[in-house]
């Protein structure tokens, strides 16, 4: 079994990354790379199934221990910096580029990956852009950013780009159903409601409650008649997102309060030391800040699902011919389009984009979700007619 085969729809980087791992001259490899492309696309994945081949002793192909402790980021000469903050601190990247200096321990290289490059403030990035000018030998980075544009030309200038693109539908099916043993029905379905997305349509095909609620979101935008509808409507999309974001973080919240004590020496619902404390205060503060964080990607969620109905609703409207994200909801979505014009269901689609702006710009999700919701009112009457105040 070889490290690249957890991965969907990109033959040509792997093929790029994999001749580099393989490489003995100076000519396919490099000491710094940048992996880009939308989300969804596996940049991430892509880039640990790289570390393994590059820290493996059996080839660009990866051994299973090595894998495994990329995997769970154990391995003596690997390094990860990710955040679930918006920014990537100066105090974290001046951490990282200490430990690039040392040397290797048991592989080939010293490999440094930074997830979300693009969250790093130009101050940061120039505490980076050090290390790539004069990294030490066999030290590698590997930095992942939706686009290179992302990142400052100074490290764009030194980096080799691979670029990623948007794994087909069957290729994400495919993925989906071999790794996580599910049925082809299951993981085509889960694909395509992910738009593609590796991570999304992993927990569209393993999570029952992923799916109620998504199917929840589709079908309350499409009821929306009323400014009472609306307002409803919206606080509604709220609570979804909130259980969505809870249901991510709660079992990991667990299991690192649960690791922390066992570090500590301190049984679970024993006393905790005064002198301890703070180091678990730490702790809940920053998984404060991802739960905030996780609702924002819940709405965020929430908004590229009705991105895709409305998509939907806008294709039959046209006569576009292209394949339906929510096929099972055509006659649904049929209906819709005989209740308003192309240009209004366009007009709904910048306001879902709008919506996403503000909430970003730190508007209250609620009355952003309001405003957009607005727009998504259609007649009661599929022929048309006077819409209910």
């Amino acid at each position: 079994m070889s490290v690249w085969d957890g991965l969907a729809g990109q033959p040509e980087a792997i093929a790029t990354l994999c001749a580099a791992a393989a490489a003995t001259t100076s000519a396919a490899m490099t000491h710094a790379w940048l992996i880009t492309g939308p989300p969804g696309s596996g940049r991430s994945n892509l880039a640990y199934s790289f570390a393994a081949a590059l820290l493996s002793s059996d080839g660009a192909d990866g051994d299973p221990v090595t894998t495994r402790e990329v995997q769970a980021r154990t391995h003596p000469d690997l390094s990860v910096l990710s955040t679930e903050r918006v920014i990537i601190s100066i105090d974290e990247v001046r951490s990282l580029v200490s430990s690039s200096q040392f040397s290797p321990s048991v592989s080939r290289y010293r490999v440094m990956v930074i997830e979300d490059a693009d969250r790093m403030s130009e101050r940061t990035s120039n505490v980076l852009l050090k290390a790539l000018e004069e990294p030490p030998e066999r030290t590698v980075w590997i930095l992942c950013a939706p686009s290179d544009a992302d990142l400052l030309p100074t490290i764009r200038s030194r980096v080799r780009t691979v670029r990623l693109r948007v794994p087909s539908v069957a290729d994400v099916a495919e993925l989906i159903e071999h790794r996580d043993g599910v049925s082809a029905e299951v993981a085509e379905r889960a694909a395509r409601h992910a738009q593609s997305h590796i991570g999304m349509a992993h927990r569209l095909a393993t999570n029952i409650e992923a799916r109620e609620r998504r199917e929840e979101t589709l079908e309350l935008a499409l009821g929306i008649r009323t400014v009472a509808d609306v307002i409803a409507g919206a606080a509604r999309l709220l609570e979804i997102a909130g259980a969505d974001a809870k249901a991510i973080t709660e079992e990991r919240d667990a299991e690192e309060r649960a690791h922390a004590l066992q570090s500590l020496g301190v049984q679970e619902g024993g006393t905790i030391p005064p002198q301890l404390r703070s180091q678990l205060r730490q702790l809940e503060e920053d998984q404060k800040r991802r739960a905030t964080r996780s609702l924002r990607d819940g709405i965020d969620r929430i908004l590229t699902d009705l991105l895709s109905l409305y998509r939907d609703i806008l294709t039959l409207q046209i006569n576009a011919g292209a394949d339906l994200v929510n096929a099972e909801l055509h006659e649904r979505l049929a209906a819709s389009a005989r209740t308003s014009t192309a240009a209004q269901t366009l007009g709904t689609m910048d306001a879902v984009q709008t919506a996403r702006e503000r909430i970003e710009g730190n508007v209250a999700p609620a009355l952003a979700l309001e405003a957009m919701l607005v727009s998504a009112r259609r007649p009661r009457n599929p022929e048309g007619g006077r819409e209910t105040r």
